[in-house]
């Protein structure tokens, strides 16, 4: 179960025109993924990274079944609506932004299908629904043309295309406008070129 700790930047949520919330990697730190905000933000935004618990959202692959992730996937799940709820009492959710890497990615993905909303955007670098097998009567409700990048590499080690062809398919029927884009031999990383898409698409 994950100790819920955050680090905020920016304006208060309660002067705040817009939200972001980026979630971190496995092995990576909130610290570490709050510096992404300054590539999209400006000083009206609220500012949000939450930690996980020794670094990590759940310790198996997000390829595993998904009981083998409990209790820590959910509670993971968990952190993320409750950031997204106490925001909310100040900035609507068409006016928040959530964005993740690599593990992070899939646990942003995996909480927007989970509570579907109007979100102002959705970016997952590296990253694709979790669970052995995607079931798609495990998500209900309607993303209302909410825009989500999904970017991958064409050969990444941890994060296969298939998985993120499927995940794309399925929140696009869940009313999301999906922007899915493969790079040839990318690596596990973000890129300059992710980073101008998601702008180009969202901001």
């Amino acid at each position: 179960m994950h100790r819920f700790s955050i680090i905020e930047q920016g304006e208060e949520p309660a002067h705040a025109e817009k939200a972001i919330v980026l979630l971190h990697g496995r092995g990576g730190s909130a610290e570490d993924i709050i510096t992404l905000a300054d590539e999209f933000c400006d000083s009206t935004y609220y500012i949000v990274a939450p930690r996980a618990t020794g670094n990590s959202w759940y310790p198996y692959t997000f390829l595993a079944p998904q009981e083998k992730n409990e209790p820590w996937l959910t509670s993971a799940v968990d952190v993320v609506k409750k950031i997204i709820s106490d925001t909310e009492k100040y900035i609507s959710s068409e006016n928040l932004y959530l964005m993740g890497f690599s593990q992070g990615a899939c646990l942003a993905l995996e909480s927007v299908a989970r509570y579907p909303a109007k979100y102002a955007g959705i970016a997952a670098f590296s990253g694709g629904l979790i669970g052995e097998k995607l079931k798609a009567d495990r998500y209900k409700g309607d993303l209302h043309g909410t825009a989500i990048f999904i970017g991958n590499s064409d050969n990444d080690p941890h994060i296969p295309v298939g998985r993120v062809n499927e995940s794309a398919d399925l929140m696009e029927r869940m009313g999301a406008v999906v922007t899915l884009r493969i790079y040839p031999g990318m690596g596990h990383t973000v890129t300059a070129e992710e980073i101008d898409e998601v702008k180009r698409i969202m901001f």
